[in-house]
């Protein structure tokens, strides 16, 4: 005999990936000096060594863009986002200094991409877009989980006629392969430096795809004669450590 009052079934979604995102209004004007300062950077280059890839400063010896005098208002933007994703994440803000690593510009031409990788050397990542009409042609942000954590068969959530159906919005939210983030003039986008991620290619040949990547690093607070140590699982603030001669 059924139950009068059926038990309904209800998934929660558990650990979470925290993916900021921010439309941020510059002046058209700032905008244009900012993107022709990038190609200028670039100057005659049309890609990194490996065929097909788009072209990175950090690559070529251009990575701290935070520093020259025409990215201060982007350089002011992040510092301000990256303190409200740390707050939102839970983070105390005295107890934490926060640095900008380096800063480079990303400039892809049509059919490049970016490879899949991540950044060990950071904590937190964030891109801001120069270009783009939100449409993906120019080539998508792909973000990839560390596992599937739903797929419960190996192999079922990205292979090839499995039992997934694929084009159902249960199937994207508890096993998609990867999410894509498609690039908006004045997308500000922040999410943890150790999450693999990918650039699709630039399928747009009228537009020449530019953003700026930023590697963000969490210490301790720089730390006074009186204060405790640094606790153990936060490097001490950069001002206290040793250069050791080679």
């Amino acid at each position: 005999m059924a139950s009068p009052n059926p038990v309904q079934l209800r998934l929660e979604p558990l650990f979470p990936l925290a993916l900021a995102r921010v439309q941020l209004r510059p002046d058209p004007w700032d905008s244009a000096v900012l993107m022709q300062e990038v190609l200028s950077l670039r100057g005659d280059a049309e890609g990194n060594p490996e065929p097909g890839c788009a072209w990175t400063g950090d690559l070529n010896g251009v990575w701290q863009l935070h520093r020259l005098e025409p990215f201060q208002w982007l350089r002011h933007q992040v510092e301000q986002q990256a303190w409200l994703y740390l707050e939102a994440l839970g983070f105390e803000a005295a107890r934490i200094a926060l640095h900008i690593q380096r800063s480079w510009p990303v400039v892809s031409d049509v059919g490049q991409v970016v490879g899949r990788h991540h950044h060990p050397n950071a904590h937190l990542s964030a891109i801001y877009y120069l270009n783009g009409d939100g449409s993906g042609r120019s080539g998508c942000l792909r973000l990839f989980p560390r596992q599937q954590a739903n797929e419960l068969v190996p192999g079922l959530a990205v292979g090839h006629g499995g039992p997934l159906r694929p084009d159902t919005p249960a199937a994207q939210l508890w096993n998609a392969p990867w999410l894509d983030v498609a690039p908006q003039a004045g997308l500000l986008v922040l999410f943890p430096a150790s999450t693999d991620h990918a650039v699709t290619a630039n399928e747009d040949a009228d537009e020449v795809r530019l953003s700026v990547a930023f590697d963000l690093a969490l210490t301790a607070p720089l730390a006074g004669a009186d204060d405790p140590a640094p606790p153990e699982y936060l490097a001490p603030h950069p001002a206290q450590w040793t250069t050791l001669d080679a």
